[in-house]
């Protein structure tokens, strides 16, 4: 290896870091993603600093908490002030590209579900506590490329070259729309609810959808991604290619041989809701909302479901995450063919995770159990091949330092991630603790306010608290990993949950932006 190393990181959308053969998964067959894992370092303890798309995306390129960047819930906008790791490497010379799924600004004209106010003040003759900033619009916004051809303002948040794949599922938005309107004459029929394929699927989101493989989002993201590799006219700069697929976000819709490469017998329902001691009011409520015959807030909103519509969409799923595997095979073999291999670095991770059968549950929700907070987290760097598992606990918002570390950078001031690359050289030393927030943008799942939900999360426990609720969440993760008994109210536990309030009270207080910088006196 000579010269500055070369990034490709490789980001999957809703994937429990339990969904992938090296992280023990019995039935879904990853080899690729496994194979960089068998010659690299894979975190057992890794968590997201926000266990929901945008939030955690935006902690991802920032090195930020939500509470600092901005971006607090889905729906809000990353400042396009907000300085990220690819401003870092493109500042340092570096060539750096994004395809597919940013999701850093919204990419959907759906209104947010906010209820109007109902404290009965009379207009607001202003609006909000800030003044407007003066920023474009949403570079993500569809109505951008209803045209033949959109070239998006570059840089884009430290990117200079940028092929967007937005949305989700086999309708994906952005220049895949605009490739697929060229590639294909009926895509408008492809995208028909009509010619759905026939199945016989009763899991809410499934859907067969008659988009062929070959121009199916997750192939173009993958075959840009190859593209931009070979392409011979870049200049010799080192390079960070952030490669982001859409899937395995439902719906649940793989396409062609990957929708039945699965039975839904293959799977076994490991947790189910009676499996939990005492179920949280959250938990409790969307049980009753399920037996009762209630629906979902939105599609993206945690639900209920029986035990064969579980097992579908668990089949489903691992089509889609094997898809994936198939073209991470791909693009690490597009490396190999161009000589680039042997210098780059390659990080495989998903921006959070999905309930996907626990407690009888789908999709995510304001409950930080393990299967959305802990995501999977593998780093392979040719100078060092050794096989590792890291069980240092290790948060999303040190994703962009390490890499920024490992170029031979220096962060930018306000930075809270931490490298965690001494923890791919072997330690298992790096977080005693870290944080985790979740606001949501309405009252769901029983709450009669938007959730705001605060963890710390330590080798040994997990401590939640929900803003303006006399419960919370205390577990023993040592004991009791699978999160199935809450010691909020145990008396044995009192002392440690007032040591623990505490603690997290510290974390709470440092979310003080340490930039700008003062450099006047006062």
């Amino acid at each position: 290896m000579t010269g500055r190393p070369n990034f490709l990181f490789l980001i999957t959308d809703q994937q429990r870091s339990d969904w992938l053969g090296c992280y023990g998964h019995p039935v879904v067959e990853t080899p690729n993603v496994d194979s960089l894992a068998s010659c690299g370092t894979r975190f057992a303890d890794f968590h997201v600093a926000a266990p929901i798309c945008m939030p955690n995306r935006a902690s991802i390129m920032t090195g930020r908490m939500p509470s600092r960047h901005g971006l607090r819930y889905n729906g809000c906008t990353l400042p396009t002030s907000a300085n990220t790791f690819a401003d870092v490497l493109a500042a340092a010379g570096y060539d750096t590209a994004l395809i597919g799924k940013s999701h850093l600004q919204p990419f959907t004209h759906d209104p947010a579900r906010h209820p109007p106010d109902a404290d009965g003040l009379p207009p607001r003759p202003v609006e909000e506590a800030w003044k407007p900033l003066a920023e474009e619009l949403s570079q993500e916004d569809p109505d951008l490329y209803e045209g033949e051809e959109y070239e998006i303002g570059a840089p884009y948040f430290g990117f200079n070259h940028v092929e967007f794949a937005s949305a989700h599922g086999d309708r994906c938005r952005g220049h895949y729309q605009q490739w697929l309107r060229k590639q294909a004459p009926d895509w408008q029929a492809l995208w028909d609810d009509a010619n759905e394929l026939p199945h016989n699927y009763s899991c809410p989101q499934a859907y067969r959808t008659p988009v062929p493989e070959d121009l199916y989002p997750t192939t173009w993201v993958a075959d840009r991604a190859i593209d931009y590799l070979s392409d011979t006219s870049r200049a010799d700069a080192p390079f960070l290619a952030l490669v982001s697929f859409p899937d395995p976000h439902h719906p649940f819709n793989p396409p062609g041989k990957y929708w039945d490469m699965y039975s839904p017998d293959q799977f076994e329902l490991r947790l189910p809701y009676e499996a939990h001691q005492n179920p949280p009011p959250p938990l409790a409520w969307l049980e009753r909302n399920f037996r009762e015959g209630g629906g979902q807030f939105t599609k993206q909103t945690a639900m209920r479901v029986g035990d064969q519509e579980l097992r579908e969409a668990m089949a489903l799923t691992a089509g889609m995450v094997t898809m994936i595997d198939d073209h991470v095979g791909r693009i690490v073999n597009g490396l190999k063919e161009r000589g680039l291999y042997e210098n780059t670095v390659i990080l495989f991770t998903s921006d959070h995770g999905d309930y996907l059968g626990d407690f009888g549950l789908l999709l995510k929700g304001a409950m930080p159990f393990r299967a959305l907070t802990q995501a999977p987290m593998i780093w392979f760097d040719p100078a060092d091949r050794s096989a590792r598992v890291s069980d240092a606990l290790a948060s999303s918002i040190d994703i962009g330092p390490t890499i920024i570390d490992r170029a031979g950078l220096t962060p930018y001031r306000g930075v809270q991630g931490k490298s965690f690359l001494s923890c791919a050289k072997g330690s298992d030393r790096h977080r005693d603790e870290l944080l985790i927030e979740f606001n949501d943008g309405a009252a769901k799942l029983g709450f009669d306010r938007p959730a705001r939900v605060r963890t710390l999360r330590t080798k040994e426990w997990r401590y939640t608290i929900y803003a303006g609720e006399d419960w919370g969440e205390l577990y023993d993760i040592q004991a009791d990993p699978d999160e199935t008994r809450n010691l909020w109210e145990s008396p044995e536990h009192e002392s440690l949950r007032g040591r623990l309030a505490l603690r997290l009270a510290h974390h709470l207080t440092c979310q003080m932006d340490e930039s700008p910088r003062a450099t006047l006196m006062a």
